[in-house]
């Protein structure tokens, strides 16, 4: 095999080869699945000509005999001396066809071939990524579920606010990702190939490949991408537009966001001063080379990195489409090589690296009692302030006084002392002139001011339940 093809740790390779994404993933961006999908292509391209009758059976046969053996090391030694990838295979797979190599790539150009190969790639990496991501939202739905009336601190500004509930938090992310699902789906479902249109689209080779036989191109075209399985678009330069890259580098760039947001949200809530929720962490896990104690949330860390790498390509894709000038220019073709499967590998590890968070999430019912105890007063004075002037008292003075009272709250809780914001209020003698104590201490108590986010969280459940199967 050749030295383009001897990958060892003595030089460069990506991360992506090894540390992220999965092996179904990798296989699909891999070099011998390219060429084998390439002969595909070329064999599809025979198979229409043969209904032309510009390919013979005996011709055919032995294309197909000969579609699986991609001979890599052979392709490489002829690229090294004509620098040209694709025809380099195309030499390659003919010296093994020798009843039907000389009727291959017959009025094609290397973007028929090329271009209705990457887009059967992104179709098949889209399915895992679709599939993935309906497994993850069946396991959040459950959390969900089972979360959908804890009570827990919510928070704006990063600052307590009022109540909400775990699960209608898990709900928020459920959401964005159940609009992931269906945008993914969407473009997959709207993907199309260049089809056969030969240099600059305008299938002008074929029509003088195909003179005499009483088939049109466009006929030819329909056969191939039949094989194959494709729709193609109806207008193509030399290549497909490349606006379809950027659609799909902006539905992973979406997921990509989604997913950010929960891991940028689990990191904060892992932080000791909040504690509510963690990542799994190993039993022999190592959490910093110097702080034996610590345990970093390096999952959803890792999540937060690669989202923003993932979204950097979808720039790079819209420069390719926005660039694209006249009937193609090849200022795409090498960083396309990179931003594709990149941005599949990315997201691909993201999904598994958030199913995992998912599956082993702890849930500190602790720190979150702690939190709803220290803070969830200060919310439950609105509920009491609107009760209170109901009752006669007036809104502006009554406003100062339990504004007051927090004040002297907050710095208890500076200090270290538990809040004591309730008692204050329930033991004012202003505000026991309008109200009993024991309504105050009711009014006060923040299990009363979710509203309806448990109901809102239960049907955002079934919501993803139904609308996620695939």
């Amino acid at each position: 095999m050749g030295s383009e093809y001897s990958f060892t740790h003595d030089t460069y390779i990506s991360p992506f080869t090894w540390r992220y994404g999965s092996q179904e993933m990798r296989v699909i961006w891999s070099d011998l699945h390219k060429w084998r999908l390439c002969r595909r292509v070329w064999v599809a391209l025979a198979a229409a000509q043969h209904k032309a009758g510009l390919v013979t059976t005996e011709q055919l046969d032995d294309l197909r005999a000969h579609m699986e053996d991609v001979d890599l090391a052979r392709a490489a030694e002829i690229e090294a001396d004509i620098h040209h990838d694709l025809m380099a295979q195309l030499r390659s797979f003919a010296e093994q066809c020798p009843i039907g190599g000389a009727v291959l790539h017959l009025g094609a150009t290397s973007a028929d071939i090329q271009d209705n190969v990457d887009v059967l790639r992104i179709r098949d990496a889209l399915d895992v990524l679709i599939a993935r991501l309906a497994a993850l939202l069946g396991d959040l739905a459950s959390l969900i579920e089972r979360h959908a009336d804890h009570m827990c601190m919510g928070f704006t500004h990063i600052q307590p606010a009022e109540p909400t509930t775990v699960g209608y938090r898990l709900a928020s992310y459920g959401q964005d990702l159940l609009e992931d699902f269906h945008e993914l789906r969407r473009v997959r479902a709207c993907l199309r190939g260049k089809g056969i249109k030969g240099a600059v689209g305008t299938a002008a080779s074929y029509v003088q490949v195909l003179a005499g036989t009483g088939m049109a191109p466009d006929e030819l075209e329909m056969y191939v991408m039949q094989e194959l399985g494709l729709q193609a678009f109806t207008v193509a330069t030399q290549v497909y537009p490349r606006k379809q890259d950027y659609r799909v580098l902006s539905a992973l760039a979406g997921l990509a966001a989604s997913l950010y947001r929960f891991a940028f949200d689990l990191r904060l809530l892992q932080s000791p001063p909040i504690g509510e929720w963690s990542e799994p962490f190993g039993a022999h896990q190592v959490g910093s080379s110097a702080m034996p104690f610590k345990r970093n949330p390096i999952q959803a860390e890792n999540i937060d990195s690669l989202a923003r790498y993932v979204v950097a390509q979808e720039r790079v894709a819209w420069d390719n489409a926005a660039h694209s000038l006249l009937e193609r220019t090849l200022d795409d073709s090498a960083n396309r090589r990179v931003i594709l499967p990149d941005a599949f590998l990315a997201s691909d590890e993201l999904l598994h690296k958030a199913h995992r968070i998912l599956r082993g999430l702890t849930i500190n019912t602790g720190a979150i009692a702690r939190n709803l105890a220290t803070y969830g007063a200060f919310a439950a004075t609105e509920v009491l302030l609107m009760e209170i002037v109901r009752a006669g008292a007036d809104r502006q003075a009554m406003h100062e006084q339990f504004r007051q009272h927090a004040l002297t709250a907050w710095q208890a809780i500076s200090a270290g002392v538990s809040n004591p914001l309730i008692d204050l209020l329930a033991t004012d003698e202003v505000v026991l002139s309008y109200l009993p104590e024991h309504r105050v201490r009711q009014l006060l108590d923040p299990a009363a001011h979710v509203g309806d986010a448990p109901e809102r969280a239960y049907q955002m459940a079934h919501t993803i339940r139904m609308q996620s199967v695939l």
